[in-house]
């Protein structure tokens, strides 16, 4: 019975670390398929579906792709990002010169108020404050500023704050789901209070309960959005 046992444990193991390099060998693919990262260095360690992501690289913009890539590899359930952004041979952006390019991008999208934005930028750490009206604005303000050469680190600590305090309406958000062909709908269950949405139930990657909740709050009306979504991707 004890050899049974022992030799059940070594072949459990063995599964395992074929599903660690399986899961490996997935997120390194995933990322060497987004064209902004062909050249960037980026090392992947998978370990019961953590994935730990190092490297460096010259961008910030290449620091989420590689993140991005990794949340869409099913199996995976948590990232641990120690990617660093080193511009190398290139002169040190001033941060008041960052600071008034981010400034200037920002004026590209004429819907977003310049005047509820607060930038500040140490080091080229910069954290980006204030209110806008829909959450796809925060989404735009983040994509802008992310691609700015000189930007080593973002936070994105914008509120949304609708313009109408109607109560959402779950069908719709329930609705929008369904029409989503990157979500499975069948565990996820919405719940409104208000204002305020909550998301419960599985799915099957990161990549799905960031974009489950990217939908909810996408709902006219939505000011906060509470995802309580479970990763559940079946290993041994």
């Amino acid at each position: 019975m004890m050899r049974s046992i022992k030799f059940s444990s070594n072949i459990l193991r063995i599964i395992k670390m074929r599903n660690n390099e399986k899961l490996q060998l997935d997120v390194l693919q995933a990322i060497k398929w987004e064209a902004l990262l062909q050249a960037a260095e980026i090392g992947v360690i998978a370990q019961d579906g953590i994935i730990t992501l190092s490297g460096t690289v010259d961008s910030y913009a290449k620091k989420t792709g590689a993140e991005h890539a990794a949340k869409t590899v099913v199996g995976v359930k948590a990232i641990i990002e120690k990617i660093e952004v080193d511009f190398g041979s290139m002169e040190k952006k001033k941060d008041l010169d960052l600071a008034g390019e981010i400034l200037e991008a920002l004026k590209l999208n004429p819907e977003i108020p310049a005047n509820k934005i607060i930038i500040k930028v140490e080091n080229g750490l910069v954290t980006i404050e204030g209110e806008v009206k829909w959450y796809t604005l925060k989404e735009d303000i983040q994509k802008l500023v992310e691609g700015l050469k000189g930007v080593k680190n973002l936070t994105n600590a914008i509120q949304v704050k609708s313009e109408t305090s109607d109560d959402v309406e779950k069908v719709a958000i329930e609705n929008a789901l369904l029409r989503s062909w990157a979500v499975d709908t069948n565990e996820i269950a919405v719940n409104v209070f208000g204002n305020r949405v909550t998301l419960s139930g599985k799915v099957k990657s990161i990549y799905q309960k960031d974009e489950a909740e990217r939908i909810a709050w996408n709902a006219p009306g939505v000011w906060n959005v509470h995802n309580e979504l479970l990763i559940d991707h079946a290993t041994i």
